[in-house]
């Protein structure tokens, strides 16, 4: 059983988060979104997911514990690894907490967090690829968001940084036909130069960007091999419209001034705050029902296994060599 003293706490630094956007932003060519949901909030925790797993690489390297990194899914997500530590695949679960109270409460006193339940998606759980003793690695990150118009404003007049994304839809990320998207077309209704990247993939389905500036009312043409493009990014919030099109579609994608999306993270810290088997997930843990409310969550959407932080292991049970059976 942890205490607070045990658990491992890690520091942060923005490059975490850029991290965590090139990673999410790559994973837009594969991933799915629910309908009427805007992807923006899901990237922001992949972001914050991503940026906790390079950390704790960071940590291990910086400590000189040897460890190993393997694809976490090779056929369905080439760009994501796991950690192995004395052979054992380690699934960080993590979980960003960003209101200001909650984080508060975490940086006076690290035990209200013994109390917060360790979740694990039933379904992934049940899934295949796992071994009976894989590690699940359970982290809580503190860090602000800016979301809402008024907030990013803030953010934009206080020169924070900020990463302005527009999500396309799926004719475009994933067209039902793999054929090239023709010259591509944009122009800028904004009264000031606006510099966009187009993020998509080519015929091999490999990723590329492409960046441009567009002057005011001056269209600009691109030929590019894009058989699919899944999100433009801008420099700088526009003050008006963006248009964008291709010679395979017939429709212009319109993006207003409000459809660009901040997913920059700003991270605080990291709390490492224990560990389980996969055995010992599926044999202690409880089942906790959709919209449940949770230190982490005010609604989970899926299916979990809960179990209390308090019944972890402690962290430095990880690095003991003296202790790996990690049992």
């Amino acid at each position: 059983m942890p205490s607070p003293a045990d658990f491992l706490r890690l520091s942060y630094t923005p490059d975490l988060t850029e991290g965590g956007i090139e990673y999410a932003l790559r994973s837009l060519a594969t991933t799915y979104e629910r309908g009427g949901v805007p992807p923006y909030g899901r990237l922001r925790r992949l972001v914050a997911n991503i940026a906790v797993e390079i950390a704790f690489r960071r940590y291990l390297s910086q400590n000189n514990i040897l460890y190993e990194v393997k694809a976490a899914a090779p056929f369905s997500d080439r760009d994501r690894f796991d950690v192995i530590l004395g052979g054992r695949r380690c699934n960080i679960k993590s979980f960003l907490i960003s209101h200001r109270e909650q984080i508060r409460a975490i940086r006076e006193d690290p035990a209200v967090l013994m109390d917060a339940p360790a979740l694990v998606p039933s379904d992934s759980h049940a899934g295949d690829g796992h071994s009976y003793n894989d590690l699940y690695l359970f982290a809580f990150m503190s860090g602000l968001v800016a979301s809402s118009p008024g907030d990013l404003k803030k953010a934009i007049e206080k020169k924070q940084p900020h990463h302005l994304v527009h999500v396309m839809p799926e004719a475009w990320s994933k067209p039902q036909s793999w054929v090239p998207l023709g010259a591509l077309t944009l122009k800028s209704e904004s009264a000031e130069e606006l510099i966009v990247e187009i993020s998509g993939q080519v015929e091999a389905r490999e990723m590329r960007r492409v960046g441009v500036s567009i002057q005011p009312g001056v269209k600009v043409r691109l030929d590019e091999p894009f058989y699919s493009i899944t999100s433009l990014h801008v420099n700088r919030l526009p003050d008006a419209r963006l248009g964008i099109r291709c010679e395979r579609m017939k429709e212009t994608r319109i993006v207003a001034p409000h459809e660009w999306g901040n997913i920059w993270v700003y991270g605080m810290d990291i709390w490492m705050t224990g560990y389980a088997t996969y055995e010992e997930m599926g044999q202690r843990a409880t089942l906790l029902q959709p919209n449940a409310r949770t230190f982490q969550y005010e609604r989970t959407r899926v299916k979990n296994l809960a179990l209390p932080v308090s019944k972890l292991k402690p962290m430095n049970r990880l690095f003991d060599k003296q202790n790996f059976d990690l049992g």
